[in-house]
Formats: structure tokens, C-alpha cells, sequence
């Protein structure tokens, strides 16, 4: 700690050793604000006195480093520095001892955490972060960082930094591959015309908005043979994603599945701990991943194909132990206001 302070009307002169937060609530404007106040480096004036004191500071510390301390602004900028992976960048200089994370552009969100569980370990040391496998945008935060006390022990924070450093970093942003995704659309109710198909354009949006596109678009009854034909023509007219919609219950008449399976697929995963999408399916024909939505898909906004999706766009393979480990935060609330991915879905 440091080593004595002083009454604040006896520090006009004196250097601040670190940023002195304000806190004002909601005035007529309904804006409140929270940040430095005064700013580590400010040499205190006597008019600041009575500021400082409406702040709750009736002492200043007179700070001095013994050997083997560290003070927080340096230990942030120490730990961000170790902790930071791929797409991820500092947001500056520490601002009241904490230091953002943010993306460097969009992309998907990967957090060690059991490095981060170590690091957090330790006590006088923190870092939070945004959920594993969130979505990001370029220049969001994505974690903060900062000593907790004001000085601390040097070895301490190089010990975070090294469980960090040799983590290769706690977290990291995987950009999303562009896809050309082939649509195979099955079901006689929209083969024949019964009903309109409303799968094709929520499909198209979501993918936009990943930075993908459909490549192919094609309709199949309930035939095994014809679904599994529309998927090859799709492989062969360069599609390297397919989607296929509907057919995945356990319905008679529901075949889309040995479309699927018919057409080469392997690597088949079927069935989901998430509702909505239970009756999910992910598989491979050779280098093209497969993703069979169940009827859910249609009219709940956000399904485990959200959850998926972006996973698939970052080049990582489904398996059945990933599908498992979504049990945990894969019961949607289904909330009048989808506020996803800024919920527990899926985390």
C-alpha cells in the first residue's frame, strides 16, 4: 500500500498518483455519468479542494514504489498486453486503472477460460470478459482488465501475465469464412404449392448478416432420392455450405434426414440439447458441412442453428460433444424483445 497520506486541504501541489472516479446520477437531461473526475498526473489546485471532498476524499496518498511493487496503470497495460490473441486489440491507455479489450473486427468470440479461471485465481488481479462464442463487431469490448488494489506485488501480475502469455492469449476473434450456401427446401406443403415457403428468406437474412450469401436455392419433396439429389446438385454448382429446412421430426413422412444421409453425408450428429432445436442435425459430405433445421427454424427467431452457424463460418467442426455441452444456457426464454446474443442463450 502506499506509504502515508495527507489531508486533501494540505495536497494542493501535490501530484495524484491515480484517477479519482466521479459519480453523478441522472440530472435533468436523464444522463448520469461515471468516469476520472481527475486523472492520475493532475496537480491539485486549491479550487479542487472542496471538489475532491464532495467526491468523499478528505486524504490524498503520497505514493511511493518500494522495489518489487508495480502500480496499477502499469500492471494493466502488462496483463492486456499478455492476454490479448488474435483479433483483439487494447482500447489505449488505462482510464481509472482498467484497460478495454476490444474486437479488432467482426467476428466470433473465443475466451480461454480455464486460463482465465487461473488468472482470475489469483486475487489481487481481474479480468472479465463477454460470454465464450458471442458474436462480436468491430471496436466492441470485449474484456476489461486492471489491478485490483492500487499497487501490487511486481511477481504477482508477471505471474498473471504469464499464465495468459503462455495460454496464448485468454481470448481471441476468429473471423467469419464468406460462404456460398446451397437452400435445399424440403416438403410436398411447399413443393406442390400448398403453402408458401418461409424458410428462404430468414435463411438468406441471417446469413447476410454473417457476410454470407445463398449460392442456390432448390425445393424437394418428401423423397429421400430427390433431397439427396438436390443437395448433390448444389455441391456441384459450387456450394460449400447446405442448409436444408424441414423434414427432421419423427414423422412418417419426414425424410429429410435420409436425404442427408443418402447424399454421402458423414460425421452425423443428430439431435440437440437447445430448445428450440432439438432436432437439429450438423454432418459433412466431404469438405461441406451440412445443417438440417428442423421446422423451428421458421418461426422462432433465435434457434440453435444462431448458436451453430457462426461456429461453422469460423472453420470449427461440430461434434457431439460440443452439441452436449450446450445443455447448459440452451433453454431460450423466448422473450417478447429478442435481445440475443446480450442474454444466456446458448452460454
Amino acid at each position: 500500500m502506499p506509504a502515508k497520506t495527507i489531508p486533501v486541504d494540505q495536497a494542493v501541489g501535490m501530484v495524484l498518483p491515480h484517477d479519482i472516479t466521479e459519480i453523478r446520477g441522472a440530472g435533468e437531461d436523464g444522463q448520469g455519468f461515471k468516469g476520472p473526475a481527475f486523472r492520475k498526473g493532475h496537480i491539485i489546485r486549491p479550487e479542487d479542494v472542496e471538489h475532491l471532498r464532495r467526491l468523499g476524499k478528505e486524504h490524498i496518498y503520497i505514493l511511493t514504489l518500494a522495489d518489487g511493487e508495480i502500480h496499477e496503470n502499469e500492471a494493466a497495460r502488462l496483463m492486456a498486453d499478455a492476454m490479448t490473441g488474435p483479433g483483439v486489440v487494447c482500447s489505449g491507455r488505462p482510464t481509472e486503472g482498467k484497460i478495454s479489450l476490444l474486437a479488432e473486427y467482426d467476428g466470433l468470440l473465443k475466451v480461454n477460460s480455464e486460463a482465465l479461471y487461473r488468472f482470475n485465481l489469483l486475487g489481487e488481479v481481474m479480468c472479465a470478459t463477454l460470454h465464450d462464442n458471442t458474436p462480436v463487431s468491430k471496436g466492441e469490448q470485449v474484456a476489461a482488465t486492471r489491478l485490483i488494489p492500487l499497487i501490487s506485488e511486481r511477481r504477482l501480475v508477471e505471474r498473471a501475465a504469464t499464465i495468459a502469455r503462455e495460454a496464448g492469449g485468454l481470448f481471441a476473434v476468429k473471423q467469419l469464412k464468406q460462404a456460398r450456401a446451397g437452400l435445399v427446401i424440403t416438403g410436398n406443403e411447399v413443393y406442390y404449392g400448398r403453402i408458401k415457403d418461409c424458410f428462404e428468406p430468414v435463411l438468406r437474412d441471417k446469413l447476410a448478416k454473417l457476410g454470407s450469401k445463398v449460392a442456390r436455392v432448390s425445393f424437394a419433396p418428401d423423397d429421400v432420392e430427390q433431397i439427396a439429389a438436390e443437395i448433390t446438385a448444389s455441391i456441384t454448382a459450387g456450394a460449400d455450405l447446405i442448409i436444408t429446412s424441414g423434414g427432421m421430426s419423427v414423422d412418417p413422412d419426414d425424410v429429410t434426414r435420409g436425404g442427408i444421409m443418402r447424399a454421402g453425408a458423414t460425421d452425423i450428429c443428430y439431435g440437440s440439447p437447445v430448445l428450440p432445436g432439438a432436432m437439429f442435425l450438423s454432418g459433412r459430405i466431404g469438405e461441406v458441412v451440412v445443417l438440417g433445421l428442423p421446422a423451428c427454424g421458421m418461426f422462432h427467431r433465435i434457434t440453435v442453428f444462431d448458436l451453430i452457424l457462426p461456429r461453422v463460418l469460423c472453420g470449427e467442426k461440430i461434434t457431439r460433444e460440443e452439441l452436449a455441452k450446450l445443455g447448459h444456457g440452451g433453454l431460450c426464454r423466448v422473450c417478447k424483445e429478442c435481445r440475443y446474443p446480450v442474454c444466456g442463450f446458448g452460454k
